[in-house]
């Protein structure tokens, strides 16, 4: 009815009292509306067209089925329960993405090629999303596209690391910040995508040791992190990007010439 604010006020009185995940869910739209993160990665893939892609949490695998003809995929998840088998140029590797990068050399699992573009959608949890971030880093190349979801919350409930509500985002939000710290050579943006943001990170430095050398540090001070460095500040904080593809594509078209 035109009256988004209030919606929004009513939303969270309404969570206020009980774990509603349908108030959950339309505070999603009227936070970030416009297309959902699904449609926005077939955007991407259909503008992009990456000759190789990595998914680290492919659950039912409704992302997955997102890439075009002639992408050579990888995909990871300790359980995947795909609705429907994976094309011909797509392998699924059923283990824990340490598990994988222990005992694999991905650009080998992609026939000698660099990953062009990644999705870490797995735990909800900011030290797996780090340690994704940091084993997929040196197989990119430094235009690549390593796409993060839930970078965006809603509350500090559903932000929270463990969970307690049927609709959570977890703390992955943390990393955004983290990265921002100690890798401020990247170029990192959450996109305003519904349900829970979708971070894009590109400029990559494949050589780069940072997070490997301080890692046990960097997991300390993510965890130490409070949801309350968020306050008043999100959009800054998270580096907050329209939901607008006239906007994104410019940007990736930016990150692709910016070697």
């Amino acid at each position: 009815m035109g009256r988004r604010s209030r919606a929004a006020e009513l939303c969270r009185r309404a969570i206020g009292w009980c774990d509603y995940i349908r108030a959950y869910r339309l505070l999603a739209e009227l936070e970030l509306p416009g297309e959902d993160y699904l449609h926005v990665l077939a955007r991407v893939h259909a503008y992009v067209r990456p000759a190789t892609y990595v998914e680290i949490g492919v659950a039912r695998g409704k992302s997955l089925a997102l890439l075009r003809a002639g992408t050579r995929a990888v995909g990871i998840d300790p359980e995947p329960r795909l609705e429907r088998p994976p094309g011909p140029s797509t392998r699924i590797f059923a283990e824990t993405s340490d598990e994988f990068f222990a005992r694999h050399d991905l650009t080998a699992e992609l026939g000698g090629e660099r990953v062009r573009m990644a999705f870490i959608d797995g735990l909800h949890h900011f030290d797996f999303a780090l340690r994704d971030f940091m084993n997929l880093e040196p197989h990119c190349e430094p235009d690549s596209l390593i796409f993060v979801h839930d970078c965006h919350p809603l509350d500090e409930r559903t932000a929270a690391r463990e969970q307690t509500t049927a609709f959570w985002s977890g703390d992955v939000w943390r990393l955004v910040g983290l990265l921002k710290r100690h890798r401020p050579d990247l170029s990192i943006h959450t996109i305003a995508t519904r349900p829970t943001g979708l971070g894009l990170i590109t400029r990559l430095d494949p050589a780069s040791r940072v997070l490997r050398e301080r890692l046990p540090g960097l997991l300390a001070e993510g965890l130490a992190t409070g949801f309350d460095s968020l306050a008043g500040r999100k959009a800054q904080a998270l580096n907050l990007f329209p939901n607008d593809w006239t906007e994104l594509r410019a940007l990736l078209g930016r990150s692709l010439t910016d070697r």
